[in-house]
């Protein structure tokens, strides 16, 4: 059985002008300014493309992040070594078409987001997403996400439970 969708690099060949997942501010970045980003080194987009029709289905995008030590929930800042930050990932933006809810995207964006973190080739200790709102919230939290004490819409997982997670 073949995938309904394929992930990868945003290109020029993406057309974006069409995309709506619900969230005028989401769809506005991603049609107008994910390109200067990508661009300009602040972050990299990942693209899911419906493989029948090659049409944009969601997107994500990371950047290289950290976070002060003070802010990460106690029980996981004991664990960490006492240096003034926590190297990260963020994943900025994420989004899923409408037309493609209920199709398993969105998680299956996030765990090929948590996947390119977890391969990549440079340390980094967690993943933070930062969520448009509450029902983002919800979903990154789903997964077991936490949010930053001083930043609720900031959540945060390590990169080691990420992990154990792509394998259930």
């Amino acid at each position: 059985m073949t995938h309904p969708f394929v992930i990868e690099p945003l290109s020029k060949d993406h057309d974006r002008t069409g995309f709506t997942c619900g969230h005028e501010r989401v769809d506005a970045y991603f049609r107008q300014s994910v390109s200067q980003d990508v661009k300009r080194k602040y972050a990299t987009c990942f693209v899911a493309r419906e493989v029948a029709t090659g049409r944009v289905a969601g997107f994500y995008t990371l950047s290289s992040s950290n976070v002060p030590l003070k802010d990460v929930p106690d029980a996981l800042a004991k664990k960490l070594p006492r240096y003034p930050t926590v190297p990260a990932v963020l994943i900025g933006w994420m989004g899923r078409d409408e037309a493609f809810r209920g199709s398993g995207l969105g998680e299956a964006l996030l765990f090929d987001a948590i996947r390119t973190v977890a391969t990549a080739p440079i340390g980094s200790h967690a993943i933070f997403a930062d969520a448009i709102d509450e029902k983002a919230a919800g979903f990154y939290a789903a997964f077991g996400f936490m949010p930053l004490l001083e930043q609720p819409m900031r959540l945060f997982l390590p990169v080691a439970t990420g992990l154990a997670l792509l394998d259930t």
